[in-house]
């Protein structure tokens, strides 16, 4: 019998939801008509998902089930559907050939080198050519004064792309002109917007950065040139992360710009728009000259520290930002949306955050019970482990009985096609066992009684490391971040009180040899809650 699982994607700019029903429709249609020695085991698929990126649920569940051996023939409605990119439609058939899963499509039929070669050329040529045509069609709206895509604070887009001024925005707009213009930063020009109920982009509420953005990407209500009657376009482009498959932004050169003016879109006149100019310039030649002789402007408008971006405000959930040595909320103190005005020293955060993870959390209940389930549950999935070992051997003798029954039949002359296909499911089915078997096994993780005193010498060693001016603290730093999965800061009778948020995977990895960290993450992820402790 050959097991199958099926595939199905569609992509949300082509087509609909209905489409996930048709393509697995279409599917078990096919395996009816095999016969009975096809069975579908599992059906995966992925919705309003594009096939340029393997990073999607169903895909990686549907490669998950391969790798353990759930099924032999993975089905689809073309190759497309499980990528659209060369490179990783060549991995999808080298690593299930690698473990004998079978692709087969509607389509195609059963995918061989060849298709995977020229289907892969194909599809890439498709994703270029598809986003060629794209571009090329948002810039002849762009040069006909229309939207290129994306919405402007201070519009309405009407039908066909056409824009027309939202008076009610617009006063907003200028406002944050004039103000700016006039002295005040984009902090407490948020912090009143906010102060005073009015909604920013989208509805959210009004930020620093929503404000100031970014000048050379043009990003920000300061640096949209759309309120002076130009439209700017393809400042940016963007490219996929082969490892993460995501998007990320990169600059375009000023000679690639495509600019249209479109004047019955001003909203900011020119003078005023100069006036935020010349102010932007001189702010940044402050920040430059402050900042001479440091790391430089990011370093200065971004100053890190050891817990960055784990720090949160336990009132509204904001991030707590530096503010000279003393942590604020950014919620209050940047947006105004929060009574939490306590601050502390970074420092005393820091080091009672490292002294927790030292020496209490060590000899808290959680870490001694998360042992103790971390034994029974490898124990329990040791000897599953073997069940399945036992199993398998099992199933492979059976397997070549049958085969050699198989044999005897076509000896004895009653060869017909029923037996051709029940021999091909046979030696499909003892090639898989045969790998799997033949597969070293995981290694059995052992934790001995002395793990805390493991793990909190490990933790003084990174301590110590931060301490050492001459060694960049960097891989120091990341190491203990792992260890934090939040730092929550709550007032309670006039001060802020501590609680910290552990990421057990990272504790247990920390405390384990390196070949058991895949084991101490699978555990971690098993359940657990993670455990919390105040200070």
């Amino acid at each position: 019998m050959i097991r199958v699982a099926t595939y199905a994607r569609y992509s949300s700019d082509q087509q609909r939801d209905a489409s996930i029903v048709d393509q697995q429709r279409e599917c078990r249609e096919y395996v009816k008509r095999r016969g009975r020695s096809w069975v579908i085991e599992q059906e995966f698929s992925d919705a309003a998902m594009s096939g340029a990126t393997i990073h999607r649920p169903g895909f990686q569940a549907l490669m998950k089930a391969a790798t353990s051996g759930y099924f032999d023939v993975v089905l689809a409605e073309s190759l497309d559907r499980f990528s659209r990119d060369q490179e990783d439609t060549a991995a999808l058939y080298k690593r299930l050939s690698f473990i004998n899963v079978q692709i087969v499509t509607l389509a195609e039929g059963e995918i061989s080198h060849l298709h995977v070669g020229f289907k892969g050329t194909m599809n890439a040529i498709y994703l270029k050519d598809l986003a060629d045509k794209t571009r090329r069609g948002l810039r002849g709206r762009v040069e006909a004064g229309k939207s290129g895509g994306g919405k402007a604070f201070g519009y309405r887009v009407l039908q066909e792309g056409e824009r027309a001024v939202d008076p009610e925005s617009t006063a907003i707009v200028l406002r944050i002109f004039t103000e700016y213009a006039a002295g005040l930063s984009p902090q407490t020009i948020a912090k009143r917007l906010n102060g005073e109920g009015v909604r920013g982009p989208g509805g959210r509420p009004w930020g620093p950065s929503t404000i100031h953005g970014h000048a050379k990407r043009g990003t920000g209500i300061l640096n949209n040139e759309l309120y002076v009657g130009r439209i700017v376009w393809n400042r940016l482009r963007y490219v996929k992360d082969p490892d993460t498959g995501r998007r990320v932004s990169r600059l375009n050169p000023p000679e690639a710009l495509v600019v249209a003016d479109v004047p019955a879109l001003r909203i900011v006149p020119d003078a005023l728009w100069q006036q935020v100019k010349a102010r932007q310039r001189q702010m940044g030649a402050s920040v430059v000259a402050s900042t001479s002789g440091t790391k430089g402007m990011c370093h200065a408008n971004r100053p890190l520290y050891l817990f960055s971006c784990l720090t949160k405000c336990g009132v509204c959930g904001h991030s707590y930002t530096n503010n000279g040595r003393r942590l604020v909320c950014s919620g209050h103190r940047e947006r105004g949306l929060c009574t939490n005005d306590l601050t502390i020293q970074r420092d005393v955060v820091e080091a009672r955050v490292l002294a927790a993870l030292e020496e209490r959390f060590l000899h808290g209940p959680a870490f001694d019970e998360f042992c103790q389930m971390f034994w029974s549950m490898e124990n329990e999935a040791r000897m599953q482990r073997r069940a399945n070992i036992v199993a398998m051997e099992r199933e492979l003798v059976q397997v070549r009985r049958e085969i050699e029954q198989v044999i005897d039949c076509v000896v004895k002359g009653w060869a017909d096609a029923e037996l051709r296909v029940r021999m091909d499911g046979l030696q499909a089915r003892k090639q898989a066992l045969m790998t799997t078997l033949a597969t070293p096994g995981d290694p059995t993780p052992l934790l001995g009684p002395n793990m805390g005193a493991v793990f909190a010498k490990k933790v003084k060693g990174l301590r110590a490391a931060l301490m050492q001016t001459r060694v960049d603290p960097t891989e120091a730093q990341q190491s203990l971040r792992q260890l934090v999965e939040e730092i929550r800061l709550t007032p309670r009778e006039g001060t802020l009180a501590i609680d910290v948020k552990g990421n057990l995977a990272a504790m247990l990895t920390a405390a384990v040899p390196a070949d058991w960290e895949r084991h101490a993450a699978l555990v971690a992820g098993g359940g657990f809650e993670p455990p919390t402790f105040g200070l």
